[in-house]
């Protein structure tokens, strides 16, 4: 981009996140965006110019679908071969072949779980879109709501309700001291201890590497990379990476090695890395995972951290995010980059306020998303003869938008170049679990190490060396309880349970 016009509305932030990254192509005085998240989302979420956040949406939305890099022929390939397999081994299809080995055994079950979700999330997404038209409509937006409207007068419609922006919390969420809090807030809840060690050879000259240690009897725990920033050749998204799980080799036990991955706006020149609040919950997930493996004790390292359940994998990562609400755990590491000052209390509780804000809009999505996956995974094959049609027929009873550009499925990497093939439901299976296992620590005491104890000893410590819903009920003394995410994002009173 080249015209100052076009960069009405967006948030410092962004633009010296785009000219830093322009300078990188030798675009001086210019401002480059990408379709990557950190430059991408700020985009569509703040841009006045509406042609602009319709170009930056379709291209967004057209990835690997209708040019040279169409991934559909790679689609059709993926998915016979995986129902190939699973008719070879006596399944009916790729969802029960892999359900058979998750805790919700069938695709029924899975299907069953969705639906009673989706009669929750559609009513609320179909109130959440009337209040956002109608926003719209009041801020002389002309003709309809588009796709590429819905982030932008959500996140204003959201600073109307609640006061403030998701960019407000920058400046008190420097990398480098969320970084040092996250660490704080595991070692309160676990015992631990993070030390920095920059010994250890990495694969990039912007990757952290750290130690961890009991402080109990400060025997070592494991060793921990961060690689934090966007680079040519690094994929989008966040994730964890376990290099060496922990488990019996050669005779002794060994110690695990972990990377948590992310890609969060590099710092620019007088300025550091500076995150948003829905960052921060990205780095909390991961270090979820990592400390999953991180904190595993068992004899085989095929059992050892993630090496649960796939519909298990997330509660770990998932309940994490909680915590980054919480003012307690906030003020360890919310501070001015520039003065120090902690971040101002009426701001956390605007966050809270707004926890609600918009969910059954996100609900619904995900939703679709899991049915989608688990249409693609239990239907045959050769009936399906071109994938937006099949996907609008899969998705028809969870969207509230007609498709306006290409279909999700095209770059869809969780099931088709993941590990979530017949599994995108478990992140909804997890939020179940990860609510009713938050209600306790509401309940005892955000670091009650009693809670946190059996926490780590019956969930962490024991990977996949049991059935989830038996280290489920030793750890909660019941099985977990349905409502309890349905309970937290104000869709069901509290006092009450869902027929």
């Amino acid at each position: 981009m080249e015209s100052e016009e076009d960069l009405s509305g967006l948030p410092s932030s962004a633009i010296e996140g785009a000219a830093h990254a322009a300078e990188e192509k030798e675009l001086s005085g210019k401002w480059r965006f990408t379709l990557d998240y950190p430059s991408y989302i700020p985009f569509v979420q703040y841009a006045d110019n509406r042609e602009l956040r319709e170009t930056m949406w379709r291209a967004f939305a057209n990835r690997a679908y209708g040019d040279q890099y169409d991934n559909c022929d790679n689609i059709f390939k993926i998915v016979n071969l995986k129902h190939e397999r699973a008719n070879l081994l006596g399944y009916q299809n790729h969802a029960e072949y892999v359900l058979e080995r998750r805790m919700a055994e069938t695709p029924e079950t899975v299907f069953g779980f969705l639906d009673k979700l989706k009669t929750a999330y559609k009513p609320a997404a179909e109130q959440d879109l009337k209040a956002l038209k109608d926003f719209a409509q009041e801020q002389g937006l002309e003709g309809d709501l588009k796709p590429w409207d819905i982030a932008y007068y959500a996140e204003k419609l959201k600073q109307k309700l609640f006061n403030f922006s998701s960019e407000d919390f920058r400046p008190y969420l420097p990398l480098d001291k969320v970084l040092k809090g996250c660490f704080e807030h595991f070692e309160k809840l676990f015992n631990v201890e993070f030390r920095a060690n920059s010994d250890y050879e990495t694969w990039h000259e912007d990757v952290q590497s750290f130690e961890v240690f009991s402080k109990e009897d400060q025997s070592f725990i494991g060793t921990l990379y961060a690689d934090f920033f966007p680079r040519t050749g690094k994929k989008q998204g966040a994730w964890m990476t376990s290099y060496r799980e922990q488990g019996l080799f050669n005779g002794k036990i060994e110690r695990p090695v972990i990377a948590i991955v992310c890609n969060f706006s590099k710092p620019t020149p007088g300025k550091p890395a500076l995150l948003t609040h829905e960052e921060v919950t990205t780095l909390f997930h991961e270090m979820g995972h990592a400390m999953h493996g991180m904190l595993s004790n068992v004899t085989y390292r095929s059992l050892a951290g993630t090496s649960v359940l796939w519909d298990f994998v997330e509660l770990p990562s998932q309940l994490q995010e909680n915590w980054c609400y919480e003012k307690e755990t906030l003020d360890m590491f919310a501070g001015h980059y520039e003065t120090g000052d902690k971040i101002p209390e009426d701001l956390i509780q605007k966050l809270k306020d707004s926890i609600h804000f918009m969910v059954g809009w996100g609900g619904l999505r995900q939703i679709s998303l899991g049915t989608l996956d688990m249409t693609w995974h239990t239907t045959e094959p050769s009936t399906i003869k071109d994938v937006a049609a099949f996907e609008d027929d899969a998705i028809k009873d969870c969207t509230l938008f007609p498709r306006l550009a290409g279909p999700v499925s095209s770059s869809f990497s969780h099931i088709f170049a993941g590990g979530y093939s017949a599994g995108y439901y478990s992140y909804k299976w997890a939020e179940v679990l990860d609510a009713d296992t938050f209600e306790l620590f509401l309940e005892k005491g955000l670091y009650n190490q009693d809670a946190a104890k059996a926490y780590r000893t019956e969930i962490l410590e024991r990977g996949g060396s049991e059935q989830p819903n038996i280290l489920y009920k030793n750890f909660r003394g019941r099985d977990a309880d349905p409502d309890a995410l349905l309970r937290r994002e104000g869709l069901l009173d509290k006092d009450k349970n869902a027929a």
